[in-house]
């Protein structure tokens, strides 16, 4: 029997549930302060990770939900960047 690899979690910051770390984008924070929106998700840093939808990203902007996780002033351009991210590859919907 072939063990099947675990798949790696994580948790959305805005909707709390679980789910497989591909699904998500990764926002990190390095030892400098420096925010910015990691596609790769192996930068070094402290890591936040946002379902990839348009409305989870809305809503983290809104409520400043990456300033308090990442305990960092977050730029309104990560927000865009999360956005065209989002627009970019639009192949869930």
């Amino acid at each position: 029997m072939v063990q099947k690899r675990k798949i790696p979690e994580r948790k959305c910051v805005v909707t709390n549930e679980m789910k497989p770390k591909k699904d998500l984008i990764r926002v990190v924070r390095n030892k400098e302060g420096e925010v910015f929106v990691d596609p790769t998700g192996k930068k070094n840093g402290r890591g936040a990770y946002l379902s990839r939808d348009l409305d989870v990203i809305l809503k983290a902007e809104k409520s400043n939900v990456l300033n308090r996780t990442l305990n960092a002033e977050v730029d309104a351009s990560i927000y865009e960047e999360l956005k065209q991210l989002i627009n970019g590859n639009d192949h869930e919907k």
